[in-house]
């Protein structure tokens, strides 16, 4: 429909012992193979195909996908319960650093440099790791960890400016639809940006940024992802030289 970290540390409760944390086995790589944005909405008839690979591609430990809820389809007879207009805004903000006429869902945007011309989970994971062999891939190391008092964002070293932003987001939701070009339908959604917060600014040097864990824990919030994304003179969002992500970080009770 239209209109005119790589470092993935997850945090997670043992299905044995419920206060037990999973943590060295869920490190991986500094160098996830890309960042997968999504726009949708759930009065988007043509949005529950790519929510559904989407949810592959958010499963996928090599890859930081995060979809964001627009509002401008609530007229057509269903409020978005996940939209926010600082969703919406965004969309607007990466359609004039694209190039883009107008904005549409669903839209994959990857590595904050170009559009998805499919929602495949082959097909993108593909066109991530082309963008790498190309250039367009994420050079810089972005690792982050969380404890009861503090989150620390380790940024590596590389060759540009940027800012360090913080998307946090609800891991799994699910929704009855009962208006709108979707009704009857019940809808799993993934990775659902609730806030964007820019934390600090990267010029190429290595850096470390700390933040008090009660400034981080979000109510209702269970994750976040941490983009290094330049923005052009007018805050337009660009290219995204490194991410990691945390899941489940409630576990550490610092809600």
């Amino acid at each position: 429909m239209r209109l005119p970290l790589y470092s993935i540390l997850v945090l997670c409760l043992s299905a044995v012992a419920p206060a037990q944390l999973c943590m060295a086995e869920d490190v991986t790589e500094s160098h996830p193979v890309g960042v997968v944005e999504l726009f949708t909405s759930q009065g988007c008839s043509s949005c529950p195909k790519a929510d559904a690979a989407f949810a592959k591609l958010a499963s996928n430990n090599n890859v930081v996908a995060i979809s964001y809820h627009i509002d401008y389809w609530n007229y057509l007879g269903w409020e978005d319960t996940l939209g926010e207009k600082e969703n919406t805004d965004r969309q607007y903000s990466y359609a004039k650093m694209l190039g883009n006429n107008n904005v549409f869902t669903p839209q994959i945007v990857l590595n904050g440099v170009t559009d998805a011309k499919s929602s495949n989970p082959s097909v993108i994971l593909a066109d991530l790791k082309r963008m790498n062999a190309s250039g367009d891939g994420m050079p810089v190391d972005v690792d982050a960890d969380l404890t009861k008092d503090e989150m620390t964002i380790a940024v590596g070293s590389g060759t540009g400016k940027a800012d360090v932003v913080m998307a946090y987001f609800k891991k799994q939701t699910t929704v009855d639809i009962s208006k709108g070009e979707n009704t009857g339908k019940q809808m799993i959604y993934r990775n659902a940006v609730t806030k964007l917060e820019t934390v600090g600014m990267w010029d190429g040097k290595a850096m470390t940024i700390k933040l008090p864990s009660a400034l981080i824990s979000k109510k209702g919030q269970d994750g976040c992802a941490i983009l290094l994304q330049a923005h052009d003179k007018d805050g337009n969002p660009g290219r995204i030289y490194g991410a990691a992500i945390l899941e489940n970080y409630s576990a550490l009770g610092a809600q």
